[in-house]
């Protein structure tokens, strides 16, 4: 395990509405004890799905405070129920937490910067683009959104930034133009960029064939984005005679568990490859939302990664976990 997380309870001080469907949350420990973070850490929520605990991971937003953390979530039609929950909460509700942790980070030594961000990508960003402007830092946001009423946090981003700050709307016909963008980087930049799955390939896609370090290039993702909407589909694991449905707010990984079945796992946002599982066979599609798999692990359909990708229709698969064996 990368790392692990310790569990505290806590209390939702506050809440913002910073854009139509963004909503911030000011939480407390109970302890009082907040602990400092760099920017792009996350903290783990535990949220409750048609009655049932589940664990959401939410970015910390902006730089680190003395007195609260602060996350934003985005409700979203097809959301597994995890926005559904936070966005159902008052001032006043009790909540289990994590203490800050660090699985998206950038150096703080290099010559040049671009921070990239979709919707609501920007959350791990805002605190690096902060940091990056206050030390004076080269450094330039291009920030990705659907119409300019979600460009959320924008307002703080110009004041520090200016007009390093390039916001690009599609519904105003403004793409990032990756190819473009990594082109005009001096040797030794480093780039982060969250946001959804197409967003994340076409520009690693873009790093690559512009011959850039693929270490120099950090990223983050969430998992509920994919290609399709999320949906019911079946799994059948043959070595221990099970075949389930997986509800289409559970991942996979936690439906095998809910069976007893077992599968190693760590990051839970498909980028560790730990829970990558044999697909034996399909009959449907495969919803590849992970960053680990290549393209052509991925277009060969033959591992799936439990903890975000999914499937429309039946998918066979075979695990590691053998009760009989422990």
């Amino acid at each position: 395990m990368r790392y692990a997380a310790h569990w505290t309870d806590a209390v939702l001080r506050e809440i913002h509405d910073e854009t139509p469907t963004v909503r911030s949350f000011d939480i407390v420990p109970l302890s009082g004890e907040v602990l400092p973070f760099e920017p792009g850490a996350h903290i783990e929520v535990e949220v409750q799905v048609d009655g049932l605990p589940q664990t959401r991971s939410y970015s910390l937003v902006g730089e680190a405070r003395s007195d609260h953390y602060r996350i934003a979530v985005k409700r979203r039609a097809d959301s597994s129920g995890g926005s559904i929950y936070m966005w159902s909460l008052q001032p006043g509700a009790r909540l289990s937490i994590t203490e800050p942790l660090t699985s998206f980070a950038i150096e703080y030594d290099r010559p040049c910067y671009l921070l990239i961000a979709g919707g609501i990508g920007i959350t791990p960003i805002v605190g690096m683009a902060k940091l990056l402007a206050r030390h004076g830092a080269d450094i330039r946001l291009l920030y990705a959104a659907k119409t300019r009423d979600e460009l959320a946090f924008a307002g703080d981003l110009a004041a520090a930034l200016g007009d390093r700050l390039v916001c690009h709307v599609s519904a105003e016909g403004r793409r990032i133009d990756f190819a473009e963008a990594f082109a005009a980087l001096p040797p030794g930049a480093q780039c982060a960029l969250c946001g959804p799955m197409p967003m994340l390939d076409d520009a690693r896609r873009s790093w690559m064939a512009a011959g850039r370090p693929i270490v120099d290039l950090r990223w983050e993702t969430f998992g509920s984005s994919g290609a399709f909407p999320a949906e019911d589909f079946t799994v059948a694991v043959p070595r221990h005679s099970v075949e389930i449905v997986v509800p289409h707010n559970r991942t996979l990984l936690d439906t095998l568990a809910d069976a007893g079945i077992e599968v190693i796992s760590d990051c839970r946002k498909g980028e560790c490859g730990l829970c990558a599982l044999t697909v034996m066979s399909f009959d449907g599609r495969i919803d590849h939302r992970d960053v680990f798999l290549s393209d052509l692990q991925k277009a060969e359909n033959q591992k799936i990664c439990a903890c975000v990708s999914r499937a429309a229709g039946r998918i066979v698969i075979d695990t590691d976990y053998r009760p009989d064996a422990i």
